[in-house]
């Protein structure tokens, strides 16, 4: 074994500080895993650690190993090559990440690929295999390209993680579709020109072959050395967008380093934060960039103390680079693990160098650093968003709680009694199991003047529009229903309200647009503000978490009883903090006050809050339905029935005409995360189809935390109008909807994924829009 280290410039870190890492590297030369490697470190905008070590070539015969040496860096070209070249053309307004591929090459669309996107082929969600077919002989890019064209998904598009040659084949193609230039040409003159990288290139000239490492002898026994060791590269004559790229380790540090100075010049710094932080499937159990790895099987080279906020890539033959903007930190090693014979690894040596290089530099990150991991990893790091928090055994103090610790501060009046209001219903009960309305009507320095009750009416058991205004059984205060089939029944009297000096709500909501409770929330927002009253809000849990924000925002003009203002299916907010934002954003300016919770966090479901069930409505009887609720209700206005009048509403979905085994396997096929489906039937005893046999789904949820109910809702319909044309009637899905655009996708046949992708850019408007009225973290 040879090490041959290369003397360090005066401002880096001493070579004994990194002895760790010499020794790692040292004992994989030592077991064989790999002829040699080259490593360079970079902290704080400098390199601070250059050295090769052991051999470059092996056979024909022993070559040292030198910092200057040239490798095949194999799917590492992915990253520094074609998600550069995708993301500078994105910057032009050339292309757009969400658009679908065969808007660009339109001989992609055949086999089912008409609706995979850019994104899809970016992050390896695009369903398609592996590799092209290497059992039959062709040769030549163009065939290629065509053979990638061709190709048909083997799993739904966006549905699983399947890392994929041929999506980056693929994005080659578009690069010197929508660029005019060949991709070798176009990386030289976008790329490695501007950064100096000039011991980069496809196809090595025989000039650079005597500092070129050897990889692996080919079919015909002849040792690879300035030729690709991909093979669907090498048959596509060395240049490809997953393949062909040979580099150093100085070059490939170059790289390293723009992307931590934000791009310099080569990409803008908001297209490489974008590309480097999570762009997968939002409920994917991996974390994908643009190109780029973040957490995921393929993460190795991480280590174990570098953050999930950081990122890098791998290579077939032995290479590795990762980036850890959180510590300004990168680590390049290559290395040929693959020669003579292809029976070396250098997987195990990148974690351990990785983690020995961490450990010896002792890296920490400042706070404004620490926010881009905070941001991706959520709670912790095992967890890789908020919305993953595990549930937990919480003790949660509701808003009715909090109030009579404190004396019902919030509700007194200086020299008399306030005179209040309460909307409330069955939900409506403190810790001790008491009804609202019975501490509210004893409270001191209080006079509870009227009860309202919304849909469902004050016991929660009517599924009617006809509820009367009655009497209280246990008080004998007035209850005056605010719900029933005219707009003028689910308003609540001014002339009642001017009665009063304040209107208490108290009420669980579902967690979804369409649930009527919000509507009539900020309906007595608005009528408290003609009559010149306060609103009290006592808040309650989001039963579904307030992490998750999910779904077509509604269009706007299109409010109705069920889409009070312009929010999306699943927002994640409290009726707290929904009232300060309908208050605020549709301008009631009605005098508010919310009675915030303690204990609840944001990523609590019902089930963590320590809390009794109580449901909320008829047909909402556990967690389970709730989660589903934002989603099958979305078809509950079509001609199917969603098990209302059977002991599981929301866990079923059916009707006469539809073929339960069908309907199963085809939904199944779709692969969605959280969710699978079982062959059933059943007859509903209310609703549609009463007494009627129906075949459908049972939809069992296998990761509440996965799932995503809206586009969930949009997967039903879709599947129902594809199998049942004749028998399926969608007409009435918009009521519930509320998004024209959604619509219009489901009617035109687009893959749903790409629907619900669609309205992403609303969901991010909206989002910062929420956060300005956010009562818990």
């Amino acid at each position: 074994m040879t090490v041959v280290a290369i003397a360090e410039p005066k401002d880096t870190a001493s070579p004994v500080r990194l002895q760790a890492v010499d020794a790692v590297i040292e004992h994989a030369i030592q077991e064989n895993n790999i002829p040699g490697a080259a490593l360079v470190v970079g902290h704080d905008g400098r390199v601070i650690y250059r050295k090769a070590y052991g051999e470059r070539a092996l056979e024909p015969r022993r070559e040292t190993m030198t910092l200057n040496t040239i490798f095949d860096l194999a799917s590492l070209t992915k990253v520094i090559v074609t998600t550069t070249s995708v993301m500078q053309l994105v910057e032009e307004g050339k292309i757009r990440l969400n658009d679908p591929v065969a808007k660009y090459l339109p001989e992609f669309a055949q086999n089912g690929k008409q609706d995979i996107t850019l994104r899809q082929l970016l992050t390896h969600f695009s369903g398609l295999d592996p590799d092209l077919d290497l059992k039959t002989p062709w040769e030549g890019k163009e065939t290629a390209y065509r053979m990638a064209f061709a190709e048909t998904p083997q799993d739904a598009p966006g549905s699983k993680f399947t890392y994929s040659d041929i999506n980056f084949i693929v994005l080659g193609a578009l690069v010197e579709k929508v660029s005019g230039e060949t991709l070798n040409e176009y990386a030289e003159q976008h790329i490695f020109a501007p950064l100096k990288m000039t011991h980069t290139r496809y196809l090595p000239p025989a000039a650079w072959l005597p500092k070129i490492a050897p990889t692996q002898y080919d079919e015909n026994e002849h040792m690879l050395r300035g030729v690709v060791h991909d093979p669907t590269a090498r048959r596509m004559g060395g240049v490809a967008g997953h393949a062909g790229l040979f580099s150093t380790a100085d070059d490939l540090a170059k790289f390293a380093q723009a992307l931590l100075d934000g791009g310099d010049g080569v990409l803008s710094r908001l297209s490489v934060e974008k590309m480097t932080s999570p762009e997968q499937p939002p409920l994917a159990p991996v974390l994908r960039g643009f190109g780029w790895d973040i957490d995921s099987p393929y993460s190795t080279n991480r280590g174990s103390l570098l953050p999930v906020g950081s990122y890098g890539h791998t290579g077939f033959t032995g290479t590795s680079l990762w980036i850890d903007p959180t510590t300004k930190t990168y680590i390049v090693l290559l290395t040929n693990a693959v020669h003579p014979r292809g029976q070396g690894t250098a997987i195990a040596l990148r974690t351990e160098v990785a983690t020995a290089t961490a450990a010896s530099l002792r890296l920490t990150a400042g706070e404004e650093e620490s926010l881009r991991w905070q941001s991706i990893t959520g709670y912790n790091e095992a967890q890789s968003a908020e919305r993953r928090m595990s549930a937990r055994n919480g003790s949660v103090k509701t808003g009715i709680d909090v109030l009579e610790e404190h004396a019902f501060d919030a509700l007194q009046t200086a020299g008399r009694k306030t005179r209040i209001g309460l909307l409330t219903n069955q939900t409506g009960l403190d810790a001790q199991g008491r009804r609202t309305i019975d501490v509210l009507a004893q409270a001191p320095g209080i006079s509870l003047d009227a009860i309202f009750s919304p849909e469902h009416g004050v016991t929660g058991t009517l599924d009617t529009t006809h509820v009367s205004d009655t009497k209280d059984a246990a008080t004998g205060i007035t209850v005056y229903s605010v719900y029933g089939g005219t707009d003028a029944a689910r308003r609540p009297s001014i002339d009642v309200l001017k009665q009063l000096d304040a209107v208490v709500i108290d009420i669980q909501d579902a967690g979804a647009r369409f649930y009527t409770y919000e509507t009539t929330m900020g309906y007595f927002l608005e009528a408290a503000a003609q009559a010149g009253i306060e609103v009290i809000v006592l808040d309650r849990p989001d039963p579904v978490t307030g992490s998750f924000v999910q779904g077509p925002v509604s269009d706007i003009g299109q409010e109705s009883f069920t889409d009070y203002w312009s929010v999306p299916v699943r927002h994640g907010m409290t009726m707290g903090e929904l009232a300060r934002m309908f208050n605020a954003e549709r301008n009631i300016n009605a005098k508010l006050t919310v009675v915030s919770m303690e204990g609840w966090e944001r990523g609590d479901w019902f089930d963590s809050t320590g809390l009794e069930w109580v449901n909320p409505s008829p047909n909402l009887r556990d967690v389970t339905e709730e989660a589903l609720y934002p989603g099958v209700a979305l078809v509950e206005g079509t001609n199917v029935s969603v098990g209302r009048g059977t002991d599981t509403p929301f866990e079923l979905l059916g009707a006469p005409w539809a073929k339960g085994r069908e309907l199963a396997e085809y939904l199944n096929a779709r692969g969605m995360f959280g969710v699978r489906f079982v062959p059933t039937s059943f007859t509903p005893s209310a609703a549609i189809y009463s007494g009627e046999k129906c075949e459908g789904v049972n939809i069992v949820l296998t990761d509440r935390n996965s799932l995503d109910a809206p586009e969930l809702g949009i997967e039903l319909a879709a599947a129902l109008k594809k199998l049942y044309p004749a028998d399926y009637k969608i007409e009435r899905m918009p009521e519930l909807l509320a998004n024209q655009a959604a619509y219009d996708g489901l009617m035109a046949g687009v893959d749903p994924r790409r629907i619900a992708q669609d309205w992403q850019e609303g969901l991010e408007k909206f989002e910062a829009i929420r956060e300005k009225y956010l009562l818990y973290k």
